[in-house]
């Protein structure tokens, strides 16, 4: 779990940059402040303490990349984002609540419980 003051930022973060990644191959801070709908100076700063606790790196021509230690929190969060918001679907809640519901939810649930809920969801053929 990342260990700054707020985690949920944090993680919320490292996912947008990892969706970001997955859909062009280059990441700026505009294109995280446009995506989640923060001002640059808010996502500047955010991204120097992402620097400072090793989870990106920003290269000289302002790319930024997620290190090994970034990528395992993004990688982690998005995973529970994508089998939360499936699930919640699959109970019959429209896309956009169980969008918003699991963006809420992956950053709280404990390991224990997403795990069961994911194997509970795998056995009924929802995944």
């Amino acid at each position: 779990m990342p260990n700054s003051k707020n985690p949920e930022s944090t993680e919320m973060y490292l996912e947008t940059i990892l969706k970001l990644r997955q859909n062009k191959n280059y990441v700026r801070s505009i294109d995280i402040a446009t995506e989640m709908g923060f001002s640059k100076p808010s996502v500047s700063i955010a991204m120097k303490g992402l620097r400072e606790s090793g989870y990106i790196i920003t290269e000289n021509d302002g790319n930024i990349v997620l290190t090994d230690k970034g990528n395992d929190i993004a990688t982690r969060v998005y995973e529970r984002h994508r089998v939360l918001t499936r699930i919640f679907e699959n109970l019959g809640v429209s896309h956009d609540t169980a969008e918003n519901d699991a963006c809420r939810v992956e950053h709280f649930i404990s390991e224990e419980t997403f795990e069961a809920l994911k194997e509970h969801a795998k056995k009924y053929g929802e995944l």
